[in-house]
């Protein structure tokens, strides 16, 4: 069975490369019938934030990733909050000193800055490792009864791993392919603190032998990670996991990994939710009006394209079409225009009857009241040219408030010597209408228009500005019958009596 695991730190808000990694997990996961888990690694303490791992959960939910196993809900190998797994790792600590893949290291901070300046005044750079090991504070240098000494005193101590020299270990990545190193380069990385508290490394590797997780798919930061992670399985005598590192999601402009401040500086969000930090309230996608659809189809083709210039797919098409091999190595560019497009393309696809839904919030905020089945008619006629739902109120707000004003410039150009009697005379044609239909109108105006002699330039304008206070909106006769023939006259009413002022 595939299974794998989405494994933040709730160290703040989950930023949208995060989402993507989830996503992928998510993706592969059900393309091979395997379980999706969330494990939350809150070792770090010190970097913990309140209300992050909440955020972490609920950002899930509303993007629709559901995770079979997890926190808050549960499964065969909980608990998923690595705190509260923390009395299991001093035993595999432990078992790794036992065999020598790892040793206990005494060494100050002030020791280890020091050994730092001292290199650096030589040009080298400092590194705790098989070249260096012997001369420092640790187990593998002092006697034995001195380490038990120490260790019986309580001192502060690290148990570190134990890098072994000079192998080129072959490595294979379901992305990047085959990748060697030679051990003697890394450092022998620090695996448990005295506080009982394990590192990000034992505790990563630990978990994933402990729930089963066969294949290990995270961002490329964890890259240099892998060589220690394999390591540590070989130490364990447990087989390793398959590895994938997804490539970063790039700023719009420039070069690196796009960031919060890249979102707050060109206005966009970078997360899937809202999130205040430091008193500054930062930008979620929800909040700015996107669909869950439309972010995830965006973030699966950031890097994965499954051939063909198909970009809409169903959540249930992306399983179906999910494949490793096919994500790019290079970075992919956060494009904030290329994710409108998607939701636009994703409101259109939507009933006009689950948009009026959406739309009655906002209505609602402005003190109206408006049945759904009727607004459902107008934003069948406004929703070709709105990206979000907020967009209704600015293309169609005419339909629920009469316009106060009208625009100057298209005033002076349609406003003619005899506009005011074509008006008088299209009042008196709708006010004598038997039918209000927007094709009865249209039929009735324009054999009004051929008997006069008009060109439809002369009537049509003007109505217009006169139903919405400017030149826009959609067919001036389903304006018409929508709001109806009591406000279609006191409308026209208005302009005149503005015109005539």
């Amino acid at each position: 069975m595939v299974r794998v695991r989405f494994a933040p730190s709730p160290t703040g808000a989950l930023h949208i490369g995060g989402v993507r990694t989830a996503l992928f997990n998510y993706l592969f996961a059900k393309k091979h019938g395997g379980e999706f888990l969330l494990r939350i690694e809150d070792t770090d303490q010190n970097r913990y934030v309140e209300g992050a791992e909440d955020y972490i959960i609920k950002s899930l939910e509303w993007c629709g990733l559901t995770y079979d196993e997890g926190v808050g809900k549960g499964g065969k190998h909980a608990p998923y909050r690595q705190s509260e797994r923390k009395a299991l790792y001093r035993e595999y600590a432990e078992a790794l000193l036992a065999n020598g893949w790892a040793y206990y290291a005494f060494d100050s901070a002030e020791a280890l800055e020091a050994q730092r300046k001292a290199f650096e005044a030589k040009g080298d750079t400092f590194i705790y490792n098989w070249a260096t090991r012997g001369s420092l504070e640790n187990s593998l240098s002092l006697p034995k009864e001195e380490v038990e000494k120490r260790l019986q005193r309580g001192d502060a101590y690290v148990v570190r791993f134990k890098m072994p020299e000079g192998e080129t270990l072959q490595m294979h990545d379901m992305i990047r392919g085959d990748v060697t190193i030679d051990t003697s380069t890394l450092d022998d990385k620090v695996l448990f603190k005295s506080d009982g508290m394990p590192t990000y490394h034992l505790a990563n590797i630990v978990d994933d032998h402990l729930m089963e997780i066969t294949h290990v798919i995270r961002g490329e930061e964890w890259l240099p990670s892998m060589a220690l992670h394999l390591l540590l399985y070989r130490a364990f005598g447990w087989q390793a996991p398959e590895f994938a590192h997804l490539p970063l999601i790039l700023k719009p402009v420039g070069n690196g990994k796009l960031s919060k401040r890249d979102g707050i500086k060109y206005g966009f969000p970078v997360f899937p939710m809202e999130w205040e930090e430091e008193g500054t309230l930062l930008k979620g996608f929800r909040g700015e009006g996107y669909f869950p659809e439309a972010l995830i189809n965006f973030l699966t083709l950031l890097g994965w394209n499954p051939g063909g210039d198909k970009e809409i797919f169903s959540i249930e098409e992306l399983i179906e079409l999910f494949d490793l091999e096919k994500v790019h190595k290079a970075g992919a560019r956060f494009d904030p225009e290329k994710i409108k497009w998607f939701n636009h393309q994703y409101l259109q696809m939507k009933s006009d009857t689950a948009l009026a839904e959406l739309f009655q919030p906002i209505l609602k905020e402005k003190g109206l009241s408006y049945p759904t089945a009727a607004l459902a008619r107008v934003v069948g006629l406004i929703k070709e040219r709105a990206t979000f739902v907020a967009d209704f109120w600015e293309l169609g707000s005419y339909f629920f408030v009469r316009p106060t004003e009208y625009d100057a410039k298209a005033l002076k150009k349609q406003w003619k010597d005899n506009t005011s009697e074509i008006i008088d005379e299209v009042s008196d044609i709708l006010r004598n209408a038997e039918s209000f239909s927007s094709l009865a109108l249209e039929e009735r105006i324009k054999q009004y228009i051929e008997e006069k002699g008009y060109g439809f330039g002369q009537v049509m304008p003007p109505l217009r500005l006169a139903l919405v206070g400017e030149m826009k909106g959609p067919h001036i006769f389903d304006i018409m019958e929508i709001i109806g023939k009591e406000e279609t006259l006191d409308r026209l009413k208005n302009i005149q009596l503005a015109t005539k002022g």
